[in-house]
């Protein structure tokens, strides 16, 4: 990559789309929340950690995923974690994030559902107080764990909605299709809130999976979704809905090594609508929305043009006000504009 380039995307406006929360717990954190609730972990090492973080696919990855999460126990743990994040992100010229978080993973485990979301809440407001980046949250429902569970847990949310922009549909897709979480959107769409479903990479009855988020359960975007390219009847599907399809080139690299560049032409030459997000960057070798556009573009070849489109996707497609809105791609577009002077 030329520093030209790297230069380019560094100072690019961002919004991400596609973040879990609890996948951005670096090894470091790892370590302080170890030591603060006496947790076995606390007697190994960051490097140790980090020279743990191996997997090959869905499964194995949730695994290292899980034993982070049972780390985070009280209100500060979920303040740090957030905060932490957020202010990377900040960092990186991140304006805005949408951020998944699994509450199921905590309260299951005794963890109050107020506890986990006032955390991250209190982190939200200091992070905009502190670096001016603003973020929203998107609940996850965990697709191993019931169709009931999800319900309860859409339940204790009800007195936080304010603070919930919308749902998602995470975890192992196995025998897990979206048709069998159709209530609890249904509930979900009834109060206002937004719609979101992961369909994994390469997952068993995917095409089925990602056919029934775009019909029978309206989905307004899709995470991962990269093998709708398999289909032509599914991305005339999406094209026509004007899906954004929210990408993560990190894990997309372990699963389907060197079909990078593949997959994500294949995207933009179908025309479909496409985002670059980090996914879970304290497991994928710290690369947050820098690192990932930056492997996106060498990966792919991905001009300017494509860059400040894939952004504006972002923007566009952010769960934020018409006003919010516009002040975001205005600021774009002014980066667009200096850009263009400076050629």
């Amino acid at each position: 990559m030329t520093g030209s380039i790297a230069a380019f995307i560094d100072a690019l406006p961002k919004a991400e789309l596609h973040v879990h929360l609890e996948g951005t717990l670096e090894a470091s954190l790892k370590m302080d929340l170890a030591r603060r609730n006496d947790h076995p972990l606390k007697e190994s090492s960051e490097e140790a950690i980090r020279a743990g973080y191996i997997y090959h696919d869905l499964l194995s990855f949730l695994s290292l995923y899980y034993e982070g999460v049972e780390l985070l126990l009280t209100e500060n743990d979920f303040y740090d974690l957030c905060y932490q994040y957020l202010r990377k992100s900040a960092s990186q010229n991140v304006l805005y994030t949408e951020m998944f978080f699994d509450p199921q993973l905590h309260t299951r485990r005794g963890i109050p559902f107020a506890t986990v979301i006032t955390g991250i809440t209190r982190a939200r407001e200091a992070a905009e107080r502190d670096f001016g980046i603003r973020s929203q949250l998107i609940m996850c429902f965990v697709r191993e764990m019931s169709a009931e569970s999800a319900d309860e847990t859409f339940t204790q949310a009800l007195p936080y909605l304010d603070d919930i922009v919308g749902v998602g549909l995470d975890s192992y897709e196995t025998g897990n299709p979206p048709a069998k979480f159709a209530q609890v959107f249904a509930r979900a769409r009834a109060a206002g809130l937004h719609l979101t479903m992961h369909c994994d990479l390469d997952q068993e009855n995917t095409h089925e999976h990602i056919r029934q988020a775009l019909d029978d359960l309206a989905s307004e975007r899709i995470d991962h979704g990269l093998n709708v390219l398999d289909r032509p009847e599914l991305i005339a599907r999406a094209r026509e809905r004007d899906i954004v399809f929210t990408i993560c080139p990190s894990p997309n690299d372990v699963i389907r090594p060197g079909c990078g560049r593949r997959d994500l032409r294949g995207m933009l030459d179908a025309g479909l609508r496409i985002t670059i997000n980090s996914d879970d960057p304290g497991y994928m070798n710290s690369a947050y929305m820098t690192e990932c556009l930056r492997s996106a573009q060498e990966t792919a070849d991905l001009t300017r043009a494509e860059l400040l489109a894939i952004s504006r996707n972002a923007f566009a497609s952010a769960w934020i006000s018409d006003a919010e809105r516009s002040h975001y791609l205005e600021a774009l577009d002014r980066f667009a504009a200096l850009q263009a002077e400076e050629a």
